[in-house]
């Protein structure tokens, strides 16, 4: 369905402009200098496809020009100006990267669902590796400060990193409230 909202003299000069191969931009700069009005590149657009109107073939992107091969002269920082002898060879596939192992902690997961959890139970998460696999939580008693139990807790920790902080004073003062 076509809108009405555009006189015919303008969707005609549209069509006309649009068959020369200009782009909507330069479409709506003509109307708007023809006829005084405010049309813009979108509404130009917007009107030649409700019109039925194809965009005009958009130019060929530049190819990038083929890199230069280095030479001989390579060593001394300056680029020959002739292709080396032979082509480059393809780099070799990357090697397969070995598992990661994990750490463990010797405990016996009560594996909770989110909904099951009390406010003072272990939050580490059990599962959810595969699709369709429930995460459940650990759920034994919290440490004191953490939101896991100590052995979870010693586990998300790097102990070579808490070995190098050194343990310094700790002030508290007291202020009163207002």
């Amino acid at each position: 369905m076509q809108s009405t909202d555009w006189p015919d003299q303008h969707s005609k000069m549209l069509r006309e402009l649009h068959a020369k191969g200009q782009s909507y931009a330069e479409i709506a700069r003509a109307l708007n200098a023809r006829f005084g009005t405010a049309y813009t590149r979108n509404a130009a657009l917007s009107r030649g496809k409700r019109m039925g109107l194809v965009a005009p073939a958009a130019p060929k992107p530049a190819r990038w020009p083929e890199p230069r091969r280095m030479s001989a002269s390579a060593g001394t920082g300056r680029r020959s100006r002739e292709p080396a002898g032979r082509p480059i060879a393809p780099l070799p596939p990357a090697p397969a990267a070995a598992p990661v192992r994990l750490r463990c902690v010797g405990i016996s997961p009560r594996l909770l669902s989110l909904d099951q959890l009390e406010p003072g139970d272990c939050r580490y998460p059990y599962g959810g590796d595969r699709d369709g696999d429930p995460i459940t939580f650990c759920g034994h008693p919290r440490q004191a400060g953490s939101c896991y139990c100590t052995p979870h807790f010693h586990l998300t920790r790097n102990p070579e990193a808490a070995a190098d902080r050194p343990a310094g004073p700790l002030t508290l003062r007291l202020v009163a409230a207002a």
